[in-house]
């Protein structure tokens, strides 16, 4: 939105903001700001069609030369919104494919049919839209399903970025071992294999600390109440709940830990934990193999199968055996992020596809 700002007037369509240092950062750099109602974790008609109803009273009113919606409802339903209104440019982005694309349980199924049903008729290719993706992965998931077709424009980049000022470097103190997590408390995000993984470590290494932190996540895959009570009694990991700046916490840890299979674009933890100079662990799935690099001689971490806490704890016990591996794969992740993921990097290519022309492959 900064970079925008240059050249362009920045208006954003959000849910409530509740962190008060945020909205006062946007009303000092100029952005209008204005608000709705939408859950992007929950399911209500009628409160998405009050969404839809807002939106499209604004974008009336507006105008917008271009519209830059991003994450599911917004970009379903947003998409539909401007190609009614006629704006001149769309370009929705995809931070990941979620559940939507994942072989699920059954209670999920008809959530996930009406999501690829309504994914694919706002997505239906048209001179004004170019796609935004973060892997390739997902581009090729889109076109197995009959989403997109290989005639659309279509765009992928690394993700969102990171600030590599804002997250900088810092060693990780000797002697005291902590695994770290970042994110919600639902199932696809690893929690339980992160929680029995501890367990695991825990046995022979019980001085070795497990941190988590993020909200508990009230939709259609929160962990259930068992473990979420476990967790919060605090006898394996320390639980943190929420925080508004995750930078102290990844100060204080050693290895940032994320073993997902939920289907990401590319995991902006991972991204802030490299940023610091940490190693990481995550699963080898959709975006998040995306950010390990795997070179012998500048390797930043480890991927791991999915739902295998065993496996994952022993990544863990790999850097509690080799306490200076901590460090130079951290710094190689730093390296890492700065080829690959540096936001001004990131943010050219953006502005690139946000002020372009779309061009048909």
């Amino acid at each position: 939105m900064e970079e925008l700002l240059v050249n362009h007037n920045v208006c954003v369509f959000t849910p409530k903001i509740h962190q008060i240092h945020v909205r006062k950062k946007l009303e000092r750099l100029g952005i209008s700001i204005y608000e709705n109602d939408l859950n992007g974790s929950t399911i209500s008609i009628f409160s998405d069609l009050a969404y839809i109803i807002k939106l499209f009273k604004l974008m009336r009113s507006l105008k917008p030369d271009v519209f830059f919606p991003y994450t599911f409802k917004p970009v379903i339903y947003g998409t539909l919104v401007a190609n009614f209104c006629h704006v001149n440019r769309i370009t929705p982005m995809l931070t990941g494919l979620g559940y939507s694309f994942l072989n699920t349980n059954s209670k999920k199924q008809v959530i996930k049919l009406i999501t690829r049903t309504l994914l694919k008729i706002s997505l239906k290719a048209n001179k004004r839209t170019s796609l935004i993706l973060q892997n390739k992965d997902d581009y090729n998931t889109l076109i197995r399903a009959g989403i997109i077709n290989t005639n659309q424009a279509a765009h992928i980049v690394n993700g969102s970025g990171v600030d590599l000022s804002h997250y900088d470097y810092s060693e990780p103190e000797p002697g005291s071992l902590n695994f770290l997590m970042i994110s919600r408390l639902i199932n696809a995000k690893g929690v339980n294999e992160y929680y029995e993984a501890a367990k695991i470590i825990l046995q022979k290494h019980p001085n070795v600390r497990f941190t988590l932190i993020g909200a508990y996540d009230p939709n259609v895959d929160a962990i259930d109440a068992a473990l979420y009570n476990k967790i919060k009694a605090g006898n394996v990991i320390e639980y943190k709940g929420e925080v508004d700046d995750v930078r102290s916490f990844i100060k204080a840890c050693s290895v940032v830990v994320l073993p997902s299979y939920y289907g990401e674009g590319v995991p902006r933890c991972i991204l802030e934990g490299m940023a610091m100079g940490r190693a990481i662990i995550t699963s080898d799935s959709v975006g998040c193999r995306e950010t390990i690099n795997l070179s012998s001689d500048q390797p930043s971490g480890f991927l791991v199968p999915i739902k295998n806490a065993t496996c994952l704890a022993e990544k863990m016990l790999y850097f509690i055996l080799n306490p200076l591996h901590i460090v130079s794969y951290g710094k190689n992740g730093r390296a890492y992020a700065f080829e690959k993921f540096d936001v001004r990097k990131v943010n050219l290519q953006m502005l690139q596809i946000l002020e372009g022309p779309t061009v048909f492959a």
